[in-house]
């Protein structure tokens, strides 16, 4: 695929994602005491460079330049977390450089979007211990809410680099071990198996609904159906449950979308959806590979895709 488009589609998606008012999240009208929209919007305009670098880096690999163990996916992400951080105070789009990074990789190897999950996944199968250790550093300097310590390969110990390099654990073994703890690394295992069904939901969705009222019901679903690992982090398994379950109740008409948007804010950022909100990114940088349009009637702006 064309590397501008690619570029284009990965900076798009995260934007998209961060304006639309999806419930318990900063968006076009809401932000939290220490996050508001303007972060995403620095933080993601930001990484330019770093996509289009990884979408270069790819093509050489693709092009037979580069073995794939020398994508540098790990590198990468750092210094995408390094260019975020040098623009705005807070931590809005680590995971989703964790997954855009490799997936825009991904749909630089393939010939349609559809392909390029599968080919993320084979790129971090092909990843070093040293892309590991550098995904570390760029966790490290987002410092990302409700990191676990004391567990094994803890990125805060100062013995895991040896422990991380003794055990080859690269990016693939890192995200088997981390997979139960944060959902973006269980879509590098299974090649982005809920961002595309994801994608597809939005797909549908938008031939019925404005954008914004599509991405809020894919949004709810995905709510409905999943737990979302940053909330476990932050305020344990039973919250997520019960945002689950509130999820649940909107999509039965029991409870409003706005009913549901103050619940999630009564405890501060503490039920802040943010993994699935991660996957709602990757989806519409989907969709915008695709060739996701809008165009505006009687004031809403509708998701066009020209089918070939």
């Amino acid at each position: 695929m064309e590397r501008w488009k690619i570029v284009r589609a990965f900076l798009l998606g995260p934007l998209l994602e961060a304006a639309l008012p999806k419930p318990g999240n900063v968006n076009r009208y809401r932000d939290f005491s220490d996050l508001t929209l303007y972060n995403f919007i620095f933080a993601n305009t930001a990484v330019v460079s770093v996509y289009h670098e990884a979408v270069r880096t790819a093509e050489l690999v693709r092009r037979g330049e580069l073995f794939p163990s020398e994508a540098g996916i790990g590198s990468l992400i750092k210094r995408a977390v390094i260019a975020s951080k040098e623009v705005q105070d807070a931590n809005p789009n680590f995971g989703v450089l964790v997954l855009g990074i490799p997936l825009a990789m991904g749909a630089s190897l393939s010939k349609n979007p559809l392909e390029a999950g599968e080919k993320a996944r084979d790129l971090i199968r092909s990843s070093t211990v040293r892309d590991t250790m550098e995904l570390y550093r760029a966790i490290r300097t987002a410092n990302p809410k409700g990191i676990p310590g004391e567990v094994k390969y803890d990125v805060y110990s100062d013995d895991s680099f040896e422990e991380l390099f003794r055990d080859g654990i690269n990016l693939w073994k890192l995200a088997e071990i981390s997979c139960e703890r944060e959902l973006v690394f269980c879509e590098w295992l299974t090649g982005y198996e809920l961002t595309y069904s994801t994608a597809e939901r939005l797909f549908q969705l938008i031939k019925e609904y404005p954008l914004e009222d599509a991405a809020v019901r894919a949004f709810l679903e995905l709510l409905a159906s999943r737990e979302d690992t940053l909330i476990v982090r932050k305020a344990g398994k039973e919250e997520a449950e019960l945002v689950m379950e509130k999820a649940r109740e909107v999509l039965k008409g029991g409870l409003s979308v706005d009913e549901f948007d103050a619940f999630l804010r009564e405890k501060g950022d503490l039920r802040n959806p943010g993994s699935l909100a991660d996957i709602m990114a990757a989806s519409l940088s989907v969709l915008a590979l695709a060739g996701l349009k809008i165009k505006v009637v009687d004031g809403k702006a509708w998701g066009v895709i020209e089918q070939p």
